[in-house]
C-alpha cells in the first residue's frame, strides 16, 4: 500500500523507535489473555472446586500468588503502555517535524505557476490539519489496529485452546460484521475526499478575507463577506454531518453483531457448562475475554472511519509532497559572479495557461541603459519583466543575460543579480531596517540610510517614533502606498544589482519624491542596466529607449523626443498628462 510505504519511508531515523513501539503494542495486547487464564484457575480452583486443594494452607499461599499475580501483570501492561504511547508520540512527532520542514522547503522552491494554481487556504490546510491527520494516524490509529488485531488474535489461540466448537459459534458473527464494515468504507470514501476539499475552501475565503480586510471595509461588504463565509462554513458542517451520518447508519448493526456475542457465549457457553464441556473457570475465562472479540469488532467502523480520514489527508500532502516545479533552483554551491547587466529578448513568445500574453518580442539592453515600458492594463508589461529572473520561462525564443540565456544560468545566482521593486508592495512584519536589508542582512546600518535617502525615504523613517527599529505591520499596515514604494525601491537597491527592475514604483509617490529618486536612479555609484515600467511620462522622459507595448507586441520605440514625433500612442499619453502643453502645441499648429 502507498501510503504505509510513504510513512515508512519519511519515518528514517526514527524507524527503530517506530518498530519498537510496535513490537511492545503486540507484547502489550498479548498480556491480555493472562489475566483471564488466572481468573480461570481461580475460579476452577477455589470457586467451582474442580481442582481443588486439601491442603488449607497451600490453598490460600496459591490463592494470594495468583491474586497478586494478576496484580503485577497489570501494572505490568500499565507501565508497558505508557513506554509505547511514549515511543509512538516520539518517532510521530520527529517524522512531521520533517515533514514538515521539507514540504514547507517544497513549497519555497516551487515556481509561480505553482502559486497561481494553488489556494493560500488550501496550502494552509495541508500543512497544518492534514499534517495533524496523519501524525494523529501514525500514533494512534495504527497503534489501535495493531492491539486490536493483537487482542483478537490471541483472545483466538487462547478460546481454540479452550474449546474450538464453542469459538466457532463465537464466530458465526464475525462474516456479517466485515461485510458491513466493507460497505461503510466504500461509502464513506469519497465523503472524506470533499470534507478535505470543504474545509480548503473554508480555509482560502478565511484567509481572503483577513488579507483583504481594508478592502472590505472600504466598500462596506461586511456582510457580503460574513455571508460568503457562511456558504463556506454551512458547506463544510453539511460535509462533515453527511460524514457522521453515515457511520451512525452502520453503526447499530456494528454495534449489535458485537453484543451478540454475549448472547450466543449464553447460550452456547453454558449448554457446554450443562454438559460438562467446559468448566466454570473456562466459562469465566471466556466471559472475561469476550471483549478481546467483541472490542475489535466494534471498533472496525472507528478504525475505518479514520482510515478514510487519513488516506484523504495524505493524499493532500502527497500532492505538495511530490510536486515539481517546471522552473528548477537547483542552489548549486557556487561563487556569485556580477553580471554586466546586457539584456536581449530575441523572438520571445510566452504563453500563460495556453492564452499569449507576449508575441515575438525583440529588443537589446546595453548595459548601464535605462529603459521604459508603457502600454495599457494587460498589454504584457509585467509578464515582460517577469521572464527575466526566470519567475516564468518563455514559450519560444530566448531571454539573454550578458549573452546566455536564462534557462542555463543558475538561479540563486540571476536573482541575486537582479533587483526588483513593484507596485504592489509586500512587506514583511519586522522592522523597517530589517525589510530594507532583506535581500543582504548583512548590509551596515549606514548604508541601510543611505538606501533609503537614494528612494527619498529617509525623511519620513526619521520621524517615526524608533525610526528604522520601527516594526512594520503586517503587509505594511501603518505606512501609506508611497511609503510603501519607497521602502520597496530601497529594498532593491540595498543589493547594488547590476539589473534593476521598478514595476510602476513611484507610483503612489508625489511628483516632487519622483523627480529626486529619478535623480538618484541617475546617479548610483554602481552600474546597473534600469528596466522602469511607468505610466508617468515624467517617469518614462530621461530613458534611453521607451518601448510601447499592445496586446503583447511591440508598436513604439524610441527615445521621448522620436515617440512624440511619431504622435502615436506615447504622444497621445503625453498629450492627456500635460492638457496645458497639449492646448499651446495645437494652438501653435494653427498658426
Amino acid at each position: 500500500m502507498f501510503q504505509i510505504k510513504w510513512l515508512w519511508q519519511n519515518l528514517k531515523g526514527d524507524r527503530a523507535r517506530y518498530v519498537i513501539a510496535l513490537c511492545l503494542s503486540v507484547l502489550t495486547a498479548s498480556l491480555t489473555v493472562v489475566n483471564p487464564y488466572i481468573g480461570q484457575q481461580i475460579v476452577d480452583t477455589f470457586v467451582s472446586g474442580s481442582d481443588a486443594l486439601e491442603n488449607l494452607s497451600t490453598q490460600k499461599t496459591l490463592l494470594i500468588t495468583l491474586c497478586l499475580s494478576m496484580i503485577g501483570f497489570s501494572l505490568l501492561r500499565t507501565g508497558l503502555a505508557y513506554l509505547t504511547y511514549m515511543q509512538y508520540e516520539r518517532s510521530s512527532q520527529n517524522m512531521m517535524y520533517r515533514v514538515r520542514i521539507f514540504l514547507y522547503n517544497k513549497i519555497q522552491g516551487q515556481d509561480m505557476h505553482y502559486y497561481d494554481h494553488n489556494r493560500t487556504g488550501d496550502l494552509m490546510t495541508k500543512m497544518t490539519g492534514d499534517l495533524e491527520m496523519v501524525r494523529h494516524s501514525m500514533s494512534w490509529i495504527i497503534k489501535m489496529i495493531v492491539e486490536s488485531l493483537t487482542v483478537f488474535v490471541a483472545a483466538l489461540i487462547y478460546f481454540f485452546s479452550i474449546d474450538v466448537q464453542l469459538t466457532l459459534w463465537l464466530l458465526i458473527l464475525s462474516p456479517a460484521i466485515f461485510m458491513t464494515a466493507f460497505l461503510f468504507a466504500r461509502r464513506v470514501r469519497p465523503m472524506y475526499v470533499d470534507l478535505r476539499e470543504k474545509l480548503s475552501q473554508l480555509n482560502t475565503t478565511t484567509q481572503e478575507n483577513i488579507a483583504g480586510n481594508r478592502v472590505v471595509k472600504a466598500f462596506a461588504r461586511e456582510e457580503f463577506e460574513v455571508e460568503k463565509f457562511t456558504e463556506k462554513n454551512v458547506n463544510y458542517s453539511k460535509a462533515n454531518k453527511a460524514a457522521a451520518l453515515v457511520w451512525l447508519d452502520y453503526f447499530p448493526f456494528l454495534e449489535t453483531f458485537a453484543q451478540g456475542f454475549s448472547v450466543i457465549l449464553m447460550l452456547a457457553g453454558g449448554i457446554f457448562v450443562m454438559n460438562g464441556r467446559i468448566t466454570f473457570g473456562e466459562f469465566a475465562a471466556f466471559s472475561s475475554l469476550l471483549w478481546g472479540l467483541s472490542n475489535p469488532m466494534r471498533n472496525i467502523g472507528i478504525i475505518i472511519n479514520d482510515i478514510q480520514r487519513f488516506i484523504a489527508s495524505l493524499n493532500k500532502i502527497v500532492d505538495i509532497f511530490y510536486a515539481s516545479p517546471r522552473i528548477v533552483n537547483e542552489h548549486n554551491a557556487v561563487v556569485k559572479r556580477r553580471y554586466e547587466g546586457r539584456i536581449e529578448f530575441n523572438h520571445v513568445t510566452f504563453k500563460y495557461d495556453n492564452v499569449t500574453v507576449l508575441d515575438d518580442i525583440s529588443l537589446k539592453v546595453d548595459p548601464g541603459e535605462t529603459i521604459a515600458i508603457m502600454g495599457s492594463t494587460g498589454s504584457g508589461k509585467t509578464s515582460l519583466i517577469n521572464l527575466i529572473p526566470r519567475f516564468y520561462d518563455v514559450s519560444k525564443g530566448q531571454v539573454l543575460v550578458d549573452g546566455r540565456d536564462v534557462r542555463k544560468l543558475e538561479l540563486d545566482e540571476l536573482r541575486w543579480n537582479v533587483g526588483i521593486a513593484t507596485q504592489d508592495v509586500l512587506l514583511f512584519s519586522d522592522t523597517i531596517d530589517g525589510n530594507i536589508a532583506y535581500g543582504n542582512p548583512d548590509l551596515p546600518e549606514e548604508e541601510v540610510v543611505r538606501m533609503a535617502e537614494l528612494a527619498a525615504a529617509h525623511d519620513f523613517i526619521s520621524k517615526m517614533p524608533e525610526g528604522y527599529d520601527t516594526i512594520v505591520g503586517e503587509r505594511g499596515v501603518g505606512l501609506s502606498g508611497g511609503q510603501k514604494q519607497r521602502i520597496a525601491l530601497a529594498r532593491a537597491l540595498a543589493v547594488r544589482p547590476p539589473i534593476l527592475i521598478l514595476d510602476d514604483t513611484t507610483s503612489a509617490v508625489d511628483l516632487e519624491t519622483e523627480e529626486h529618486i529619478q535623480k538618484s536612479l541617475r546617479e548610483l555609484d554602481f552600474s546597473c542596466t534600469k528596466i522602469i515600467i511607468a505610466q508617468r511620462v515624467s517617469t518614462t522622459a530621461t530613458a534611453d529607449r521607451i518601448y510601447i507595448l499592445d496586446n503583447g507586441r511591440i508598436i513604439e520605440e524610441g527615445t521621448h523626443a522620436e515617440l512624440l514625433a511619431k504622435r502615436g500612442y506615447y504622444y497621445e499619453v503625453f498629450m492627456l498628462q500635460n492638457e496645458g502643453i497639449g492646448r499651446q502645441v495645437k494652438a501653435n499648429g494653427k498658426e
